[in-house]
C-alpha cells in the first residue's frame, strides 16, 4: 500500500493470536528499515531487544507482573503476542557524541538536553516499526513499562542499568479487533492543532 494508506490504516492492536509467529526475517526487516529514522547527531543510540522464544517473553511479563493486580482483558490480549520488541535508548552515546569536535559540548551536561533525543530518537524508530509492520499486514502496538518494573526488566533482559526503556512493541496477527473506548473522544480538528505564525486559541 502507498504510505498515506498506511498511515490511515495504522492501529493499535490489543488482541493477538498465539499461533502465528513473525517470521525472523521480518523482524530483521523491520529494525533494518528502522535504522533510517532521523538521529541527531547520527547517533544511533538505541537498541531493540526482540523477544520472540515464549520463555523470554514470559519473562519479561513476569518482570512487569503486578501481584496487586490481577490479569485483565488487556494483559491476556497483548501478552500472546508472537513478538516484543524492547525499545532501549542509551543516553550515554549521545552525550559521548556530542563531546566529539564537530559538535564541542565537551562538558557531556545533560542539561543541554531539554528534550532527551535519545528517547526521541528511539520513539522515531518505533514509529517507523509500526508503519512497517502495518506495511507487511502484520497487526501492532506500542507500549510502556511500568516505572516501578524498569529495573526488573533490565535485570530479566540482561539489559545495562543505564539504559533507558522507551517502550514495548507487540507484533503479531489481530485474534479479534478491539476498539479502544479512548476513540471516542474523535480526532481534534485540524483548525485546532495547526497553528500558523503563532500559537492561538485554546488547545484543550
Amino acid at each position: 500500500m502507498d504510505f498515506e494508506q498506511v498511515v490511515r490504516a495504522r492501529r493499535m492492536t490489543r488482541r493477538f493470536r498465539p499461533d502465528l509467529p513473525v517470521p525472523a526475517g521480518t523482524l530483521e526487516e523491520l529494525v533494518a528499515l528502522a535504522q533510517r529514522a532521523p538521529s541527531a547527531g547520527f547517533t544511533q543510540g538505541w537498541d531493540v531487544v526482540a523477544l520472540v522464544d515464549a520463555a523470554d517473553r514470559a519473562a519479561f511479563w513476569d518482570a512487569v507482573a503486578d501481584p496487586d493486580r490481577p490479569p485483565d482483558a488487556w494483559l491476556r490480549g497483548v501478552s500472546a503476542a508472537p513478538a516484543l520488541l524492547v525499545m532501549v535508548a542509551d543516553p550515554t552515546a549521545y552525550l559521548d557524541r556530542y563531546a566529539e569536535p564537530d559538535k564541542g559540548w565537551a562538558d557531556r551536561s545533560p542539561d543541554r538536553w531539554p528534550i532527551p533525543y535519545w528517547d526521541t530518537d528511539t520513539a522515531m524508530a518505533a514509529m517507523i516499526i509500526l508503519l512497517g509492520a502495518t506495511d507487511r499486514g502484520l497487526a501492532s502496538l506500542f507500549f510502556g513499562v511500568p516505572g516501578p518494573a524498569h529495573d526488573p526488566v533490565r535485570h530479566a533482559l540482561s539489559i545495562p542499568a543505564d539504559r533507558r526503556l522507551v517502550g514495548v512493541i507487540a507484533l503479531g496477527t489481530e485474534e479479534a479487533a478491539v476498539r479502544s473506548p479512548s476513540l471516542a473522544r474523535g480526532r481534534r480538528a485540524l483548525d485546532s492543532v495547526l497553528h500558523l505564525g503563532r500559537f492561538s486559541g485554546a488547545s484543550r
